[in-house]
Parts: structure tokens; sequence; C-alpha cells
């Protein structure tokens, strides 16, 4: 089979290994001593996933998209690359700023824009030329000042090439089109079909860990954010690519095979 997307999800082709990269938090430096490493790892038919969170929290935000845009374009001209053997996750600093751009339909705004900022849209909003009083001020003023103020941000996001075109390419969930391997930012509430996860991709369920396999049939859960920080863990049936990159910790990725089983780490 080959690989499919749509608006929530993309499907991986199976058969290969596939490298799953982890929180990045804005931490570009890492990221691109992880490239050079993947790089003298990557095997031909490899795929890669990357597991969301790549905005906040760290201070280069704007050279960590850069990073993740030029990568791209050099894995694709690799041969025998798809376009979809290069896949992004949405996690919960995408979701916050994705909700940002709706913020002047919100109760109250200015409430909504304090506790995205104190999770590491802060940083996101610097990376595009405002600060978090600023933010405040515009915020403060009303729906119409709101909106207006959003699409200014928006409209610096776009002075970056490919910043707004990878953003927008981000998906909920990927999976491998055999069934096999589900990808997720920072987890899954069992108790709900793989269409019906709402918030849980990107927040987490306190139900994770105690998950019975299989879930939807799969083989093995693969999450790339911990929101308890409990650090890198391959072997479970839920599996975290997670070293705290952004809160003093590593970069990781990890490479599985066809069933899940982890053949290689990188840790930066």
């Amino acid at each position: 089979m080959g690989c499919a997307t749509n608006a929530r999800f993309v499907t991986v082709r199976s058969g290969g290994r596939v490298w799953a990269v982890g929180a990045i938090h804005g931490q570009a430096e890492r990221l691109v001593a992880l490239h050079a490493a993947l790089e003298e790892r990557f095997r031909s038919g490899d795929r890669i996933v990357y597991l969301g969170n790549y905005l906040g929290v760290g201070e280069q935000v704007a050279a960590t998209l850069d990073e993740l845009v030029a990568f791209r374009s050099a894995l694709l001209a690799v041969p025998h690359m798809n376009v979809c053997d290069v896949a992004y996750l949405r996690g919960s600093q995408e979701e916050m700023w994705q909700k940002l751009f709706s913020l002047h339909l919100s109760v109250e705004p200015a409430s909504v824009l304090d506790w995205m900022l104190d999770r590491g849209v802060r940083q996101t909003l610097e990376a595009y030329g405002w600060d978090a009083a600023e933010a405040q001020g515009r915020v403060s003023k009303g729906s119409q000042e709101i909106a207006r103020w959003t699409n200014e941000v928006r409209s610096g996001m776009q002075r970056h090439p490919g910043h707004q075109e990878l953003l927008g390419s981000v998906r909920q969930a990927a999976f491998t089109d055999d069934g096999a391997l589900l990808f997720v930012n920072a987890g899954v509430d069992p108790s709900r079909p793989i269409d019906a996860q709402r918030d849980a991709f990107w927040w987490g369920s306190d139900r994770l860990s105690a998950l019975d396999p299989p879930y939807a049939g799969f083989r093995k859960i693969i999450r790339g954010f911990d929101p308890a920080q409990g650090g890198v863990s391959l072997d479970g049936y839920v599996a975290t690519v997670d070293g705290g990159a952004g809160f003093g910790g590593t970069l990781t990725a990890a490479c599985f095979d066809a069933e899940g089983d982890a053949l290689d780490r990188v840790d930066v």
C-alpha cells in the first residue's frame, strides 16, 4: 500500500524502518546535531515521523522551523523517498499556536493568552517579533483589535519561508499502513477510538500507563512528549521518545522496525 494523508491523519508506508523524533521545543542547535547524526544512520527505505512540539519553551523557535524545512528538502532529494515518508504531528505547542489565531472568539481572551504564554507560546511569539507585554496590551482592547493583532502575527510568520506551510502540514496522528504502529504526540485516551480522541493526542491521558495492548489493533504506540517528564522508554507497549529537550534534557530520536522493536537511538 502507498502512503496517504487527510486533514487529521497521515499513513506511513510499512515495511521499512521508521525514525521517530521526540519533542524539540525550540532547541535548534540540538536539532541540527540530531539531523547530522541521522544523516549517517539513514538508510534507503527509512521513514521519519516528527512527533510534535517544535515550537515554544526554547529560544530558537524560528531557527528550529528553518532546520525542519531544510532537512525535509534534503531528505526528499534522496532517491526513492516519498513525500509521505516525512511526516509531522501536531503537539501541544502547535495546538496552542493554532488556537492563538482564534483568540478573538474566546470568552476570556486575556486569561487564555496568559495561560498559553506560561506554557511556551511566549517564546514562539518572541520568535516572530512580539513580546508578551505588547501581546497582552493588544488583547485587552477587544475582539476586533485581537483579530487585527493575530493577523499581524500571521503576517510575521509568513515572512519566514516555509514556516506556515510546515505548520499547515501537521496532523493529529500517524500510523503505518499495515496497522502495526501508531505515532502520537503525548498519548491516547484508550476509552475512545482513534478518530474520537479530541485533545488526548497532545495533552495526553492519565490512563496511558495502564493501557492494555492492543489498542485499536496497534502493536505499538510511539509518543514524542511526556507531560510528566519521565524520560525515554522504548521497550514497552507505549514507547516514549522524549529526552526532555527544552527542559534541561536531550533531544531524542529512535528507530523502530516494522514490529515496533527499537533498533537505534540518538540523543543530543
